[in-house]
């Protein structure tokens, strides 16, 4: 199994040159790799946006959406990228599709490179219940890829959160912190968490998960958070 999760954040050039350097690294030299726009409205935008930043790497990004049998672009792909966007609204795609059970045999059972950012992360989980989005639609349930055995908090930060208000002052803002909402997953669910932060990712090969970019933070449940430097394999982790 190979997969490269991202937390998405790749808003400045230093996070754009370790996404191409972790994208031309992971899928080597492969051509073409099968895009999964779903987790937007606007398909084609999608694909366009992400070849005018440059965000393809050079590879022959083509979306799911421009083929009349999804099924079979997917089970022809020999890479596969899923993106940002609405976690719900992904889910619901790939669930009523049946793309979701296709891309999990190509990548477990064929050994295909899968990338996911953001939405795309989430989805590789088992389950999509530690996404930050909103449920604007309703998935048959809430069971992902389940490429790797644990949950991904993309996004991630600790602390508490600070509005900038117009005249450039800063008030904090009391809702839950992200720390919070992980607590409360745990008091319900056993799976592990990753806290990933923007611009980092997670190199999974077969057993071992390697974190580049940035420190994360693991959440354990009964357990402290555990923070994670670069370098580390997760694997090794006692989850």
């Amino acid at each position: 199994m190979r997969a490269l999760l991202g937390s998405g954040g790749i808003r400045t050039e230093d996070r754009k040159a370790m996404y191409l350097k972790e994208m031309r690294l992971h899928f080597g030299d492969v051509k073409q790799v099968l895009f999964i726009p779903w987790a937007l409205d606007d398909h084609d935008q999608y694909v366009t946006l992400m070849k005018e930043r440059g965000l393809d790497a050079g590879y022959e990004l083509v979306g799911i959406h421009t083929f009349e049998d999804p099924l079979a672009a997917i089970a022809n792909a020999d890479a596969i990228s899923i993106g940002g966007g609405n976690t719900f609204r992904l889910t619901w795609e790939l669930q009523r599709t049946g793309a979701m059970a296709a891309i999990r045999s190509r990548v477990l059972d064929d050994d295909i490179p899968y990338m996911g950012v953001s939405a795309g992360t989430n989805v590789a989980c088992p389950t999509m219940q530690t996404t930050n989005d909103m449920p604007i639609a309703r998935p048959e349930s809430f069971a992902t890829l389940g490429l790797v055995q644990f949950q991904v908090n993309a996004h991630y930060f600790e602390g508490a959160t600070w509005i900038r208000t117009s005249d450039n002052t800063f008030t904090e803002h009391y809702g839950e912190t992200r720390d919070d909402r992980l607590r409360e997953y745990h008091e319900v669910n056993d799976l592990p968490v990753v806290g990933l932060r923007e611009g980092s990712y997670l190199r999974c090969i077969d057993d071992s998960v390697e974190l580049v970019g940035s420190g994360a933070r693991v959440f354990i449940c009964g357990q402290p958070p555990l923070d994670i430097e670069p370098g580390v394999n997760l694997a090794s982790l006692p989850w």
